[in-house]
């Protein structure tokens, strides 16, 4: 278990946003930190859930989702970028071992990173770090001169930022029994059953890995319906 939290990371602030029935993102750099702080946290009684690569990508917006409706209030990830989900309910993103420069700690994913706090006006990010990376610092004076502007923006408009309300989809897919659009018929006629599912599941996939939920959707319907 992830028993060296306590040492590295102090979760009274996530405890904290977690009272207000806000929600917290945690990135990390390891797949098996992702999940073992995952696991530590709901030991300490926090509702989360790890997100990393194994995990296929419309189970992963299914957290998401999830997350923004409070079944979770944690999600604890390496890459939390990809995502094309908009998620106003988060007010802190911690970042673990900051300073470890490479591609997740790069000056433009810490920006972007960051940025994922940004749509609430209780917004704050907390790096974890034993120095002050080049990056950290570009990416730091870069959030707070789009913050300046921002705030400048707000004064000369009378502007009093508000909190961001979206309506929460219940399932990415919905529910709508409508006929599917998808032709199946497009398909070879001399495909197996099986196959064909094979070839519209992978499609399905592909289709959700770029974030296409509407045709992923017709073709999950169109699988349910070969007989």
């Amino acid at each position: 278990m992830f028993r060296r939290l306590p040492l590295i990371m102090n979760i009274s602030e996530i405890k904290k946003r977690v009272d207000k029935k806000e929600r917290v993102i945690v990135t990390t750099l390891t797949k098996r930190m992702a999940e073992d702080l995952a696991d530590y946290l709901k030991e300490e009684d926090i509702k989360a859930e790890y997100l990393h690569s194994d995990i296929k990508t419309i189970e992963r917006h299914k957290i998401l989702t999830d997350l923004r409706k409070g079944t979770y209030d944690v999600i604890v990830g390496i890459n939390l970028l990809r995502e094309g989900i908009d998620l106003p309910e988060v007010s802190l993103v911690i970042i673990l071992d900051a300073d470890k420069e490479g591609f997740l700690r790069n000056t433009q994913t810490l920006i972007q990173t960051i940025g994922r706090a940004a749509r609430n006006t209780e917004g704050t990010v907390i790096m974890y770090a034993d120095t002050i990376t080049g990056s950290m610092r570009t990416a730091m004076e870069e959030t707070e001169r789009r913050r300046k502007i921002q705030k400048e923006h707000n004064k000369k408009h009378r502007i009093t930022p508000t909190q961001i309300q979206r309506e929460i989809t219940e399932n990415i897919f919905g529910t709508d029994d409508k006929k599917t659009k998808f032709d199946i018929t497009k398909m070879s006629k001399s495909m197996s059953k099986e196959k064909l599912k094979q070839e519209l599941k992978e499609e399905m996939l592909e289709a959700a890995k770029n974030l296409d939920f509407e045709k992923a959707a017709e073709i999950r319907d169109a699988i349910k319906n070969i007989k």
